[in-house]
C-alpha cells in the first residue's frame, strides 16, 4: 500500500509538533478544569462537512458526529483551546510567512487535549495525555485509507525522537476498526509510550494519540474509547 507523502510541513505535522512543544514547556497561567467546553469548528473544505468539535461533560468527551466517546481520567486538565493556538504560529514559522496559511486556518483542529498534570508543571513521571485531532483530507491528495495517513505521521514521530514499535496495524476499538501505530521514546531515565489511532470520517482524517509511562497505562486510555455502532 502506497503511503501518502507531502513536500512540505502540513497540518498533521503541526499538531504533532505542537504536542511536543506543549509537553516540553507551556506558559499558560491558569489550569483548565473538566467542564463542558466547545472548541471552535474548523472551516469546511472541499469534500468535507463542518466537523462538530465535541465537548467534555463529567469527565467524558463526546462527539456525536464521529460517534466517539472518550473517558478523561479524573483530575486531568484540559488544554484544547491552548493546543489550537500554536497551530497558526507554528504554520507561520514553518512557511516563513507572516500570515496564517491554509494549514492553520482550515486544515487542522485539536478536538480534545487532556493531560494528567498541567504541561508547565514539572514531574518525575511521564505526563500522560490524550490528543484527538482532525485534519481535512484535501491536504493529502489520494488519501483513501487511514493506513496511508501514517506515512507523514511516522516521519514526524521519528523526527521528534520517537521509535516505531512495529508497522501500523488494524485494531477494533469500541466496535469500530481503526489503524494503530505504537511508538516509544527514552526521556532521561523514563520511557514515554505513545499510540496513535487513525480513521477517516466526514472528509477528515481523525487521529487519537494517547501517551503514558507504560504500555499498560496507554492500554487503559484506549479502553476508555468507544464508538456508537453504525456511526460513519
Amino acid at each position: 500500500m502506497r503511503l501518502i507523502r507531502t513536500r512540505s510541513i502540513t497540518a498533521s505535522l503541526l499538531v504533532v509538533f505542537s504536542l511536543s512543544l506543549f509537553l516540553a514547556a507551556q506558559d499558560a497561567g491558569s489550569s483548565s478544569s473538566l467542564s463542558a467546553k466547545h472548541a471552535k469548528q474548523p472551516a469546511a473544505a472541499k469534500g468535507s462537512t463542518s466537523l462538530e468539535p465535541g465537548s467534555v461533560v463529567m469527565n467524558i468527551y463526546r462527539n456525536k458526529m464521529l460517534g466517539l466517546t472518550c473517558k478523561v481520567p479524573v483530575g486531568w486538565v484540559l488544554r484544547t483551546e491552548e493546543m489550537n493556538t500554536p497551530l497558526g504560529a507554528a504554520s507561520d514559522a514553518a512557511s516563513g510567512s507572516g500570515n496564517p496559511g491554509p494549514a492553520s486556518t482550515v486544515a487542522a483542529r485539536v478536538l480534545l487535549a487532556a493531560f494528567s498534570r498541567p504541561p508547565d508543571a514539572r514531574g518525575e513521571d511521564v505526563n500522560s495525555s490524550i490528543l484527538i485531532a482532525a485534519e481535512n483530507q484535501f491536504v493529502y491528495p489520494g488519501l483513501k485509507e487511514a493506513a496511508q495517513y501514517f506515512g507523514p505521521l511516522i516521519e514526524v514521530a521519528k523526527a521528534q525522537g520517537l521509535t516505531p514499535d512495529e508497522d501500523p496495524y488494524e485494531v477494533a476499538v469500541g466496535g469500530k476498526t481503526l489503524v494503530r501505530g505504537d511508538f516509544h521514546k527514552n526521556v532521561g531515565s523514563r520511557v514515554m509510550h505513545q499510540s496513535t489511532l487513525a480513521m477517516l470520517s466526514h472528509g477528515y482524517a481523525i487521529s487519537i494519540t494517547l501517551i503514558g509511562g507504560t504500555d499498560d497505562e496507554v492500554e487503559e486510555l484506549i479502553d476508555g474509547l468507544s464508538f456508537v455502532t453504525g456511526a460513519k
